[in-house]
């Protein structure tokens, strides 16, 4: 048995997950391998790198794949939307901005606009602009978001949202989800389905260096913590509104509180980071996962990922059923 949603009848998936658009884990590979076992896959596009986002989509081969970017970076090279819908991706993600500037060209170009959401004013922005589906990505996700909701209160009010202004915009759930008793979860919170990061950044095909995929295995959700860290030091022009939840390690311990003091030294600290990436060093280098950590026991591939979370999502959603009392 599949479970069929909403979102599995509108985008022809067997099941309903989806890849979030992670940079630089979301690489063809990973996205074509989600998209091959039933879910949808994105390609991250990350900060803009035209070189590295046609470099992706042809390792994703002939797989039908989406594709995300970081709103304002996009804002800064338009260029890079002609790119993406050159492609004829399966979808196109926005997120941390007002997506305002493209909705309508995405829209009319055929392509379903995925909207990724943290409040309920983002929420709302995301309707008006006419997102065919709305991501709702609470506290607990890894990477970039804000420290304002968690998952299980914010996605039932932006299902609500959903129901009574724009019933027929899809919701994702994201933020601390990793398994199919949280897929389950998720459709009981009202959700058509999930977008996944952290439990696909540990596959086999996740373009991570193999030492960081290591320390998540020995992780749980009480190593990581929100942090401006690693954008001051990489010099990335982040809103201060935003943080990154991450891998507590020897450099955040120096540098979180002291964030004035890294500005003055992120020079010098950017190239201790650099250097620390191509060295595998992750007590410098930053390790980008999310609460879920905890959840992940193994670096299986991401098409066993889909396909395990969508047989445990049915497990748990038999159990719940078997709750009921006959009257």
């Amino acid at each position: 048995m599949a479970l069929r949603t909403r979102l599995t009848e509108a985008f022809g998936l067997r099941h309903p997950v989806v890849l979030a658009p992670m940079d630089p884990a979301s690489g063809g590979a990973l996205a074509a391998a989600v998209s091959a076992a039933g879910g949808l896959g994105l390609i991250g596009g990350g900060y803009g790198d035209h070189d590295r986002l046609q470099r992706e989509f042809a390792a994703a081969g002939n797989q039908r794949v989406g594709c995300g970017f970081i709103t304002w970076s996009m804002a800064r090279d338009p260029s890079l939307l002609d790119a993406a819908l050159a492609r004829a991706p399966a979808a196109l993600m926005l997120s941390f901005a007002d997506p305002a500037p493209f909705a309508a060209r995405i829209r009319a170009a055929g392509v379903p606009l995925i909207c990724q959401v943290h409040t309920l004013a983002h929420a709302r922005r995301a309707l008006e602009v006419g997102a065919a589906v709305v991501v709702a990505q609470g506290t607990e996700a890894g990477g970039h978001g804000l420290a304002a909701r968690g998952t299980m209160a914010f996605v039932p009010v932006v299902a609500d949202l959903i129901a009574r202004e724009h019933p027929e915009t899809l919701l994702l759930a994201a933020g601390g989800i990793a398994d199919g008793r949280g897929l389950a979860a998720a459709l009981a919170l009202g959700a058509d389905g999930v977008l996944l990061g952290t439990r696909f950044w540990a596959t086999r095909e996740a373009l991570i260096h193999p030492a960081a995929k290591q320390r998540v295995l020995a992780a749980t959700g009480d190593d990581t913590v929100r942090t401006r860290v690693y954008d001051i030091a990489r010099q990335r022009p982040w809103p201060a509104s935003y943080t990154g939840r991450l891998l507590r390690n020897a450099f955040i311990d120096t540098w979180h509180g002291r964030e004035d003091a890294l500005h003055a030294a992120a020079a010098e600290r950017r190239r201790d980071v650099e250097e620390a990436d191509a060295a595998g060093d992750y007590d410098v280098a930053n390790v980008t996962v999310g609460e879920a950590v905890g959840l992940i026991e193994d670096l299986p591939g991401a098409g066993d990922v889909v396909r395990r979370i969508a047989d445990e999502a049915e497990a748990a959603i038999r159990r719940s059923a078997g709750l009921m009392a006959a009257p």
